[in-house]
């Protein structure tokens, strides 16, 4: 199982030139693919900042619309949860002094936990987390 880091789930979703490579790429190759409910929370949390940077509602009418994009294309993607393993192990790495964000850290735990591999541009702070299974496919 592949999950998409936040920085592949954007490209993804983009029309970007990187976009449909990884698009292709993704259909030729037919792994099964899912997102972590922390990439979810990201990405809502992007749209509902700008939602609250607006005082006009007349301008929270955009970001509104493509928050209800989102939310409908998540239903679309196997999510990937938060759970009792993946918190577990984010104690054990942080008490061994790892140090990378906290939400990258948590992807990655959940991904460990799902014996998935993470595609992910941020290989640098990935590359950290022992047994983590990580690759690019925009680059």
């Amino acid at each position: 199982m592949l999950v998409l880091d936040t920085d592949h789930f954007s490209d993804w979703e983009r029309d970007s030139a990187a976009g449909k490579r990884f698009r292709n790429r993704l259909e030729s190759a037919r792994p099964e693919i899912a997102l972590s409910i922390v990439t979810v929370e990201e990405q809502v949390r992007g749209w509902l900042a700008e939602i609250s940077r607006h005082r006009d509602p007349h301008r929270q009418i955009s970001p509104y619309t493509k928050l209800q994009r989102q939310i409908d294309l998540f239903a679309h993607w196997i999510i990937l949860p938060w759970d009792a393993d993946s918190a577990e192990l984010f104690l054990t790495l942080r008490r061994q002094g790892l140090r990378i964000g906290s939400l990258d850290l948590k992807i990655a735990c959940i991904a460990i936990a799902h014996e998935a591999t993470v595609l992910t541009r941020n290989a640098t702070d990935f590359a950290q987390v022992p047994s983590l299974r990580i690759e690019n496919w925009l680059d």
